[in-house]
């Protein structure tokens, strides 16, 4: 199953999205490159990667059993110079000696290199796809249900209620989570620690305080 199966809405996309990349995801190399991205950006919205929110990884090793994206074209030349390093040297970057079955493989893939056959660049919100460990597709965006705890649905949308307002400043003692400050009822700020556009609900566990200054820092990065 795609990840394009699951979202008919079409928007517009200015990046032109590499076959492999589309192949890695599961596309069909002739599906448009808005619908590839309409899909990626339904999935985010839809599910949130497990380690973002329990902090690891329930898949384990069964990570891998899913697709890698292909490197940029930009990676894959660093990773050619590396290569080409340890041949001169007989040295692996993490200073063990280069043994013979390393060197071969360095001779050949110097040998078949071809920039063309790698990627210019990958979205951003498809690199936010990648396990953080292994590098590989995370299960949870190729299954792309809703995931939760509870028999409740997550409460989706920036909103927060009142309630869960007061609870998460009782909880957090109006201090800010990130940098410690001590905050008046005027500087009280919410931060969606998990961002709404990356899975991330407006339930309590995934709301913290923070300044203001630390809430426009993160913008809407994860922090692991």
């Amino acid at each position: 199953m795609s990840i394009g199966s699951q979202c008919p809405f079409i928007t517009s996309c200015l990046l032109m999205i590499d076959p492999k990349i589309k192949k890695s995801l599961r596309f069909d190399l002739g599906t448009p490159d808005e619908e590839v991205m309409t899909a990626v950006r339904g999935a985010l919205a839809r599910v949130c990667k497990p380690c973002w929110e329990i902090k690891y990884c329930p898949y384990g090793p069964f990570v891998e059993e899913f697709p890698l994206l292909p490197l940029t074209r930009k990676d894959a030349e660093e990773y050619q110079e590396y290569a080409k390093k340890c041949l001169k040297t007989g040295v692996l970057g993490s200073g063990e000696p280069l043994d013979e079955k390393r060197r071969r493989m360095f001779e050949t893939e110097i040998r078949d290199f071809s920039s063309d056959e790698y990627p210019e660049e990958i979205p951003e919100e498809i690199l936010a796809m990648r396990c953080t460990v292994f590098g590989h597709i995370c299960p949870v965006f190729f299954v792309s249900e809703e995931i939760t705890e509870t028999a409740e649905p997550r409460r989706r949308g920036r909103y927060i209620p009142f309630s869960v307002k007061m609870r998460v400043v009782r909880r957090d003692n109006w201090t800010c989570q990130v940098c410690g400050k001590h905050l008046l009822d005027n500087e009280v700020e919410f931060d969606h620690i998990i961002p709404i556009s990356k899975g991330g609900s407006s339930e309590e566990h995934n709301i913290r305080l923070t300044c203001f200054r630390c809430n426009r820092d993160k913008n809407d990065r994860v922090e692991i």
